[in-house]
Parts: C-alpha cells; structure tokens; sequence
C-alpha cells in the first residue's frame, strides 16, 4: 500500500510539473471617463486600466465595443478590458464613440470610423502618462466594434483635412495631435497599429447595406429607438452611391504584403454565429493569406454572436467567465506573442 501511494504521490508531482502555469493575476488602477475629444459638443470617453507590474513601458490593447453601429456603450466590454489587464502586462483602454443615433440620429458612420481613429491618436500621444508604450499597441474589436477596429489599422493611411465627401471619400479623425494634419498623420503612418483581434467582425459594409441594413426591417433601429434612414444621411444610398459604403469597408483595404505589411491579425467566430458568420470570416481569413499577410483563425465551437459582452447573456445561455474561454486565454497567448512577454 505504501508503495502504491508513493507512486501516486510521485505521478501527481508529475502532472504538476507537466502543466502550464497558471497566469498571475494583477491589481488594476482604473481611470474611468477620460474625455478625449467633444465632438459637435458631444463628450467621448474612455476607461484605462492599468495593471500593476513591475513592467515599466507597458504594451496597450484599445477596445471597441459593438452594438450594431446603433446599442451599448463602452461597458459592454469592461469585463474583456479588465479581464485581459488582470492577466497581462497590458494596459487596456476601452473607449466610447458616437452611435448612429446619437444627435438626434444624425450621425454619420464615416463619423464614428472617424471616432476610433481619433481614439487612437488620442491614445498614442497621451499613453504614456499612464505607463504605456506608444510603440506597442493593439487593437481589436467585437462585432460592429470589430469593423471599426478593422477600419483603423487598414484605413488609418486613408485620411484627408477635408473628410468623408464625394470625391474624397477620405477620413479626418476626430482626434488630430495639434500642429499635425490629417495628410501628416497618413503619410507618416501614425495610426499604424502592432496587432489586431477580430471578434465576429463586419468586414462589408456595402453587402450590409445591400441586405437592409437601413431599413426599418433591421431591429436595431427599433432597439434603439430611432427611426431607420441612410447612413450617410438620406441624400446617400447604396444603389446610386456605392462607393460611399465601400470606403467604409475594410475588406475594400486589403493589399498585398509587398505593397504594405498589415500587422498580425487573429480573426475569430463562434461556430453558431449567424449575424457575422463564420463563412464571411472564412472569406476574410482566405483573402489575407493570399495577400501573404500574417493571420490566425479560429471558429469556437458552440458560441453564437456576441460570448464577449460583460456580465450575463441570454443570447448566449451563460455568463462572461464561463462564455469567455478559451478566446481570452487564446488573445492573451497571441498579444503575448506580438509583445514578446
């Protein structure tokens, strides 16, 4: 008998040794409602969480919240924003950014690409009296955050003082380091981002359009309580003006490696997800692999739309803990990888 426990005492020590080590989890300083730009006099914020580490220049993860261009505020991804800076040597910092029905539903969707890619600058310039690094910064997004998040790290050199208007077509972010123009921010490639997560992205703004999505038909509208009308303003349509819907598309962005090297990417879907599908994910996947840009893809058996939000999700029958992985575990394992942590 005495043997036999030896053994097993043994074999546990084993299996021990064998596994991965748990991730140390960090306290976290939090700076909630930082206004970072008051566009047509509306204030944005943004949360920053900072864990605490002995890391001095911390790399930076800013979070996009989805919602359907139309729901939620940055709180629907506080729980992801902490989650990652508890387990990392990542500050996080989860913004907010004009809805389509903000201002009396007046708002533009050029206007909210224009939103997160102020954000950006935003963070860039003022990161570091937070203990970020400027140099090392990654985005990602979730649904409608998602292609936002896309459109800055493929669009960010798509910028003009003039903005979004027929026969430019360009952005102006809402944000501008002073004394820099848009065309400076483009040229020097400011908004350049090291890595990007994808969470059940929109990555064709023209096909969403094309499939209703300004029509009273689509429910967000009515979720949020605004009448449906074009995105662009009712002067604007998909059918005569396509190309307005394109250049909000960050499909539309994609180049070959030896024309630009886009930053890593890790793409990912839940495999019941029939909003942003994994087949348009897929698609996506396959058109930066034959570009020869760096991608990383994975379908999570099970998860249907949205498994990132915070709290509890009926949609999803579960709560972020249990909804959450192993995709955290799996964003935390690639940013670690892009940082070299």
């Amino acid at each position: 008998m005495n043997v036999w426990r030896a053994i097993l005492f043994v074999a546990g020590w084993l299996l021990v040794l064998a596994s991965p080590p748990a991730l140390a989890e960090h306290s976290i300083v939090h700076h909630k409602d930082i206004v970072w730009a008051s566009p047509k006099d509306l204030d944005l914020t943004l949360d920053i969480a900072v864990p605490e580490s002995d890391v001095k220049s911390k790399p930076v993860l800013v979070i996009i919240h989805g919602g359907g261009w139309l729901l939620n505020d940055n709180s629907i991804m506080s729980d992801l924003a902490n989650s990652i800076a508890k387990r990392t040597d990542i500050i996080t910092v989860n913004v907010n950014y004009r809805s389509l029905g903000d201002l009396d539903n007046t708002t533009t969707l050029n206007e909210m690409v224009e939103d997160v890619m102020g954000a950006m600058l935003w963070v860039k310039q003022h990161i570091h009296r937070y203990g970020g690094d400027a140099d090392k910064i990654a985005i990602t997004g979730d649904s409608a955050g998602g292609h936002l998040a896309a459109m800055v790290a493929l669009a960010g050199r798509n910028l003009n003082s003039k903005g979004f208007e027929k026969g430019a077509l360009g952005f102006k972010p809402t944000y501008l380091p002073e004394g820099l123009s848009a065309e400076q921010v483009a040229k020097e490639d400011r908004m350049r981002v090291q890595a990007v997560i994808l969470s059940y992205a929109a990555f064709n703004f023209h096909d969403a359009a094309k499939g209703g999505f300004e029509q009273q038909s689509n429910p967000f509208w009515g979720w949020a309580g605004v009448e449906a009308r074009g995105v662009f303003g009712d002067k604007v349509n998909v059918e005569d003006h396509p190309e307005y819907y394109q250049a909000v598309s960050p499909d539309q962005y994609l180049v070959s490696s030896e024309t630009y090297a886009l930053p890593p990417q890790f793409v990912l879907v839940g495999s019941l997800d029939r909003l942003t599908t994994p087949e348009s994910a897929k698609d996506y996947v396959e058109q930066l692999k034959k570009l020869g840009q760096p991608v990383q893809f994975t379908i999570y058996d099970g998860k249907d739309h949205g498994f990132l939000d915070s709290g509890c999700n009926e949609h999803n029958n579960g709560c972020f803990d249990e909804l959450s992985e192993p995709t955290v575990s799996d964003m935390v394992e690639f940013l670690n990888q892009v940082f070299e942590l």
